[in-house]
């Protein structure tokens, strides 16, 4: 959410950010909404304070006998009364358009993110490791002979229909240790918490990050009205939500291992082969919560997490930097690790870094206590993807896929594995 005084103080700024989002400009409706908000709680104060002083003179009026100015004055502030909370009402419509109006905003970019209306626009920083060079033509996951036995696509449309996938033997205890494998390393090397979190949210919480109100239809709702989590990017920022934290206690870094649930809705045709796509996965999630001053810095730090874990699986890809058009909702800056998919012979994400500012921060009015004390500031938030664990799974299948349709494994994964270090051209664990 917007800090609508930085709006009033720059207004033209505020719509040069929008703009560079693809947004007409924005800031005369805000304003002039907020105006007449400002107008109607002022009307109101104003109200009170002659209800106030016409009250105080009707005692007075009572006792020196002055029955047509008692009357009066009693008639007075009956109407100031009814004037009052007229008026408050009015005030609290136009904030309530206000909010709503500023709710639906993406945050703005910062100025060093590239401009530019779409992935084609976005900027390489950097790579690691080389693409395999293969003797033969390299298939996509679900085409491999050694997968082919525990990837059953079938089974999966019969009980939930397109874009679900049932996993059986080696591939699904694979996909199993790589979830494992991530957690274990950004609990042990890179200090985050490990946290276990719902998968159903109330309302707020999806509000709270920015998934509400603008993309309900991407999300699945319950009869009861809980919402199904697209990634527990949701659960572990709201854990601060309403909070007053200490400034010692920043940054807290969380992790988590998930099921997320995407209703996918936009996409149709879009990557329906394989399990690319899916409506239900897995995730592991970084989140974390920082002062304002160390945000920019904490986002290299995650960025060089998520690149870890792609490193040790020996799986090469790439760092972009998201123009602003590209950008998700939230995100005032995002990092996409790209891994390279010989089955595809391109790049594909499998992680998303963002950081947000404070623009999460106030719509959960999640806020620290600067040391030495003084007046609660936001925190800053940040999240990413540590890893998408489907596409890590996707990832390592072709990646290591041989021509006989056996799969060698990466070598950070064989203590998960029992010491086993391949996929058999018949589908098992060897």
């Amino acid at each position: 959410m917007h800090d609508i005084r930085a709006i009033r103080e720059n207004p033209a700024q505020f719509d040069a950010d929008l703009g560079r989002r693809g947004m007409p400009p924005m800031s005369s409706r805000i304003l002039a909404i907020d105006e007449a908000r400002r107008a109607k709680i002022l009307a109101a104060e104003t109200a009170q304070a002659a209800q106030n002083a016409a009250s105080k003179q009707v005692g007075a009026a009572k006792a020196r006998g002055d029955e047509a100015e008692f009357e009066r004055l009693r008639a007075l502030v009956a109407e100031k009364k009814s004037e009052i909370a007229r008026r408050q009402e009015e005030a609290a419509a136009e904030d309530a358009a206000l909010r709503d109006l500023l709710m639906g905003l993406p945050n703005p970019p910062l100025a060093e993110v590239p401009d530019g209306a779409d992935e084609a626009d976005n900027v390489e920083l950097r790579r690691w490791g080389s693409p395999r060079d293969f003797a033969f033509a390299p298939k996509e996951h679900f085409e491999i002979a050694g997968v082919k036995p525990g990837m059953d696509f079938e089974t999966a449309a019969k009980l939930s229909g397109s874009r679900f996938v049932v996993l059986r033997g080696a591939v699904v205890r694979i996909h199993r240790a790589l979830a494992q494998f991530m957690i274990d390393t950004h609990v042990d090397e890179h200090g985050l918490a490990e946290t276990w979190t719902p998968v159903l949210v109330k309302n707020d919480a999806m509000v709270g990050t920015g998934q509400l109100p603008k993309f309900a239809e991407d999300s699945y709702q319950t009869t009861n009205g809980w919402w199904l989590i697209p990634t527990s990017e949701v659960t572990l920022t709201n854990t601060v939500a309403g909070d007053i934290l200490e400034a010692g206690a920043l940054p807290i870094r969380l992790t988590a291992h998930s099921q997320c649930f995407r209703s996918e809705a936009g996409s149709a045709g879009k990557d329906t082969s394989g399990m690319l796509r899916q409506h239900q996965f897995e995730k592991v999630e970084m989140v974390s919560i920082t002062h304002s001053e160390t945000s920019l810095a904490e986002h290299e730090r995650m960025t060089g997490c998520a690149e870890a874990i792609l490193q040790k699986l020996g799986l090469p890809y790439r760092v972009m930097v998201l123009c602003a058009g590209d950008m998700g909702f939230g995100a005032r800056k995002t990092h996409d690790l790209e891994v390279w998919l010989p089955g595809q012979n391109t790049y594909r994400e499998i992680s998303s870094v963002s950081v947000c500012g404070d623009f999460q921060a106030r719509r959960m009015n999640a806020r620290f206590r600067p040391e030495g004390g003084g007046k609660p500031e936001f925190v800053h938030t940040l999240n990413g993807s540590g890893l998408a664990v489907g596409r890590a799974l996707i990832a390592v299948l072709e990646n290591g896929q041989q021509e006989d349709g056996s799969v060698e494994l990466p070598e950070a994964l064989h203590p998960y594995l029992g010491g086993k270090t391949r996929i058999s051209a018949e589908g098992l664990l060897v």
